[in-house]
């Protein structure tokens, strides 16, 4: 029987009428002293605007931006995104997000509330009890990096198959050797879910070996606004079964499973999460969500997995000039991971999933030209995240290794049962140590010499195609060796994204600039293909420099 969910409104804090009478005009930083939650509230005159004191990036906790003479603005301790709280709008990275504002309301006697609307959860409709599960009726098989082979019943389900080739053009490679039947195992599957569009996760080497024996296998994505198969067409790739489903709706694949995609808070966009049940246990897998479903997620779930690495992008490794020496980077870096790796920790601690996995981050810079990139962009070990998490809760962790096989209905019943978690026969390759690159790098070298770079009237019809304009940046492009030198013959050239034009010299006005160096074959690759720049970015494929620092996301 269906149950009714409703809209519910929590009091968050609770000011006194004298303290709210002594609130100050512009920011005011308040805490709740019950509950320890962190607020902010800007006062203009009769006018009342508060959130959370949460950057919605990772969480962070933002302090008085001491560079804003106008009392507006706060920074982020993270990674010092800015806030106007006077607008709600974030002023650094510019034109991104808007913080999600709450209520302000004067009680009965002038004192104040900030009260917050929560909507309904959806995995809350038609909720579902927990059956006994017998043993071997649920396996949950680690394959490689964010791929999963679970058994639900007689049903099986795959995420993220990245089981063969680069991700992000060539600069990741797969850490783990994947079973040997990997390929049988997709063959099998009665599903596979693509969480985003990203490489590592899309992997158009892996799906055109699957689509050879079964190009009608369903496959189930979010209506992301930024569709993740953009790109199948080019591809190649012949898949003929791609379903796009409605977020936070629960998709029935058998009376006993089903499943339900919620989308990101700070990239919904492109990035996806997902829920699935059977038999009223819940398995959540975050993937690479930043705040997944806008940081509401189900509490004391069976099985939670998500990403705990680190390294997945070129920041800052990949950056030079002003702060960016070698010193500053590896102290940023060692300092990032373990914010990431307390994120994760208070994220398992908060919502207490009874056994938790840290995957999708089991790549490496393996190419002997990134040699500097895999030295330096440290990843964090998954067994620490365990141990902090053991630490603070008896959430039962697990480190997968390929083919390793965890049995839900053991698991639940008895965490110290041996035959809980399988792992795979001993002399199993567990690490790979070698990488077939020559096919791949034979495609990217293969776009140097195409026709259309031998006139620089590509230059314009690719930026014009792009539409990205309007917007105050001017960008040096260069074209390098493999070692960022200047390539003999290559292009070098400036584009203004304020109109749109191909200047010889920098504008006289006032402007950010940055200067990128991009492998020829790799820049070449993507602009002949039209594919994301992410494969240049956070495929480690460019050297930048930037003036200001200042993170442009549009």
């Amino acid at each position: 029987m269906e149950q009714s969910i409703e809209q519910t409104t929590e009091i968050l804090l609770h000011l006194s009428p004298d303290e709210a009478a002594n609130l100050k005009e512009g920011i005011n930083f308040l805490r709740n002293k019950k509950t320890g939650k962190d607020y902010i509230l800007y006062k203009n005159k009769s006018r009342l605007r508060a959130c959370k004191n949460m950057c919605k990036h990772q969480g962070g906790l933002f302090i008085k931006d001491i560079e804003d003479f106008d009392g507006r603005s706060v920074r982020c301790t993270k990674h010092n995104w800015k806030l106007d709280v006077s607008s709600m709008k974030y002023i650094n990275p510019p034109g991104s997000f808007c913080q999600d504002e709450l209520v302000v309301e004067m009680d009965e006697g002038n004192g104040l509330l900030l009260l917050e609307l929560n909507p309904p959860n959806p995995w809350d409709s038609e909720p579902r009890s927990p059956e006994d599960l017998a043993y071997g009726e649920v396996q949950v098989t680690y394959l490689t990096h964010a791929c999963m082979d679970l058994k639900l019943g007689d049903k099986r389900m795959v995420f993220d198959p990245w089981l063969t080739g680069p991700a992000f053009a060539r600069g990741w490679w797969l850490l783990h050797e994947p079973p040997s039947d990997w390929l049988e195992r997709l063959c099998r599957a009665d599903l596979i879910y693509i969480s985003h569009m990203h490489s590592d996760h899309l992997s158009y080497p892996t799906l055109k070996k699957l689509a050879g024996r079964r190009p009608d296998i369903p496959i189930y994505v979010g209506n992301t606004e930024r569709p993740v198969f953009w790109n199948l067409n080019q591809s190649g790739v012949q898949l003929t079964n791609i379903k796009v489903v409605p977020f936070g709706i629960w998709q029935q694949v058998d009376k006993n499973l089903r499943f339900m995609i919620l989308m990101d808070g700070v990239h919904p966009e492109m990035d996806t999460c997902i829920i699935v049940e059977y038999k009223g246990h819940k398995i959540l897998n975050t993937v690479d969500c930043t705040r997944p479903n806008g940081g509401r997620l189900p509490g004391k779930v069976a099985l939670m997995m998500s990403d705990f690495a680190g390294g997945a992008s070129g920041f800052p490794m990949t950056f030079s000039g002003g702060k960016f020496t070698e010193e500053w980077k590896a102290q940023f870096i060692k300092t990032e991971r373990r914010k990431l790796l307390n994120y994760k920790a208070r994220l398992v601690k908060d919502l207490q999933p009874r056994i938790y996995c840290p995957f999708a981050g089991y790549f490496v810079e393996s190419h002997p030209s990134d040699k500097y990139i895999k030295e330096t962009n440290i990843k964090n070990d998954p067994n620490e995240l365990n141990n902090l998490i053991k630490k603070n809760s008896d959430v039962v962790t697990w480190t997968p290794r390929p083919g390793a096989t965890l049995d839900l209905g053991r698991m639940l019943k008895d965490p110290t049962d041996s035959k809980g978690i399988i792992e795979p026969p001993e002399g199993t390759k567990i690490y790979k140590d070698s990488w077939d690159f020559g096919p791949y790098l034979k495609i990217l070298n293969a776009s140097i010499e195409d026709e259309i770079f031998r006139h620089s009237s590509w230059i314009k019809e690719y930026y014009t195609w792009a539409g990205f304009k309007d917007y105050n940046l001017v960008v040096r492009m260069i074209e390098t060796d493999e070692d960022f030198s200047p390539f003999p013959g290559g292009y070098d050239y400036l584009v203004d994204f304020l109109d749109l034009s191909f200047p010889k010299e920098r504008p006289s006005r006032e402007h950010p600039y940055e200067e990128i160096r991009s492998r020829v074959d790799v820049i070449r690759h993507v602009v002949k293909n039209g594919l994301l720049w992410d494969d240049l970015y956070i495929g480690f494929q460019t050297r930048l420099q930037r003036d200001p620092d200042i993170y442009h996301h549009l």
